[in-house]
């Protein structure tokens, strides 16, 4: 489905629902094609981005050790 931008701003919730059950939504302006509604796959889209550049993603959530806490401290 191809969309313009005003019809976007007013169906927005109607055209993620389309793209998350697999429709092809592509918002234009002025006639031309700028970009296209994709569901976030589940786990995230930024660490599988970063998967390769960065070898240990640390959990983030588990509480520092006295060493890291010291050097944030500093």
């Amino acid at each position: 489905m191809q969309v313009n931008i005003h019809h976007a701003k007013s169906q927005l919730s109607k055209l993620v629902a389309a793209a998350e059950a697999g429709e092809d939504v592509i918002i234009a302006r002025n006639g031309k094609l700028a970009v296209k509604l994709v569901p976030v796959q589940p786990g995230g889209f930024m660490l599988r981005m970063m998967s390769g550049l960065v070898e240990n993603i640390p959990d983030f959530l588990e509480p520092m050790s006295q060493d890291e806490l010291a050097a944030w401290e500093g």
